[in-house]
């Protein structure tokens, strides 16, 4: 077994002896469940496609090893190197992103994924953490430089980010990364007037969404009224949290997965209900609550407003992607296609995801050594 002495100045040992090691554990037990409940999930969609039965638990199995370097090389680098890897990132993704609208086949109405080396990747997906990490480091620049317009161009590539989404056109995203960003500008000093103005333009996205995406419109509907459409999906879901019970019925016995189309992603709590039951459930929840909760006790300890503003943005990304898939299980939103943070199947999402909570890792860190946690200039 590999151990590091506290006198070992190796870039591994300080990295084993600063980083948060229950958040590191917690997010590698995500992973594995994310594993075990693909297992559980994914057979009756692979069979349905003519695939071998254990075809999405392979490909899982395929990108975890790459999601754990990608967590821990983020995490083993510094606040200043994580910052400008995460800010040429985001220009890259975002012209990913941008090219999704000549290049992307049309699926579902939406224009999403680019297709590389015989895999389907979705730019968005690893768009998000880069931009929060790069709007905080504006926001924290107006605040040391004076007269540096931080606060000016952290809006403009909102609002150049949230057009190109909503082109795709990907409106949850839109809306879960407008959400982070916000929060992010309230911690930043959000000016009382500002607050208003996010809000009107809040409600006006929704508004707007609703009168010219039918797709959202038609989600909206069936959300208030579930008689005006096929709430096929959800109702389902909720069946199956009802059969599965306190106790579940047991692993391989659910019947869900093989009525849900995408029991194995946007779906796969329902799944996990059905065949874990709810006390399996609370436990996931749990883990999630877990990781935002320490997140937020640490990140209130730094005084540095960069990794303060990006530290604060990922676990915020992190939460509501996991609430938004949860409440959308349970019916209390509006069907949206997002994942469950390292347990629904996609690679896009898990790699992505890994990036975040590498870097959340980095930001984190403990001052064991000199330069293990300097500030950000």
């Amino acid at each position: 077994m590999m151990t590091f002495g506290r006198t070992d100045n190796s870039i591994v040992s300080r990295w084993w002896w600063t980083v948060d090691r229950w958040l590191l554990a917690s997010i590698v037990m995500l992973m594995a469940a994310g594993v075990l409940f693909a297992m559980a999930a994914s057979p009756p969609k692979a069979l349905g496609l003519g695939l071998p039965a254990f075809h999405f638990v392979l490909r899982q199995l395929f990108f975890v090893p790459l999601a754990l370097a990608l967590l821990v090389g983020f995490s083993l680098m510094t606040p200043v190197t994580t910052r400008r890897v995460a800010i040429i990132c985001f220009g890259l993704f975002y012209l990913a992103t941008l090219s999704t609208l000549v290049f992307a086949p049309e699926i579902k109405g939406s224009q999403r994924w680019l297709h590389v080396a015989g895999m389907a990747i979705q730019p968005s997906e690893f768009m998000k953490p880069m931009f929060i990490v790069t709007s905080a480091w504006m926001f924290a620049q107006t605040k040391r430089k004076e007269g540096f317009p931080g606060t000016q161009i952290a809006i403009g590539l909102c609002v150049v980010v949230m057009g190109t989404l909503l082109l795709q056109p990907d409106f949850g995203q839109a809306i879960l990364l407008f959400t982070v960003w916000g929060a992010q500008f309230f911690l930043a000093g959000l000016p009382l007037f500002m607050i208003g103005v996010l809000a009107v333009a809040g409600v006006g996205a929704v508004i707007g969404a609703y009168v010219l995406l039918p797709h959202v419109a038609s989600r909206i509907d069936r959300f208030l009224d579930p008689a005006s459409g096929d709430s096929y999906q959800v109702n389902t879901a909720m069946d199956a949290f009802t059969a599965g019970g306190f106790l579940g019925r047991g692993p391989g016995e659910g019947v869900v997965k093989r009525i849900l189309p995408d029991a194995h992603t946007d779906f796969i709590f329902a799944v996990i209900g059905e065949e874990f039951g709810l006390i399996a459930c609370l436990i996931l929840v749990g883990v999630f609550a877990f990781v935002v909760i320490r997140g937020f006790l640490k990140v209130m300890r730094e005084e540095d407003p960069f990794l303060f503003l990006a530290s604060a943005g990922l676990i915020v990304l992190f939460g509501m992607q996991a609430i938004i898939n949860i409440c959308v299980n349970i019916q209390l939103m509006p069907a949206k296609g997002m994942t469950l943070p390292f347990v629904s199947y996609g690679g896009s999402s898990l790699l992505s995801l890994s990036m975040a909570m590498g870097m959340l890792l980095c930001f984190t860190r403990r001052n064991h050594y000199g330069d293990a946690r300097r500030p950000a200039p």
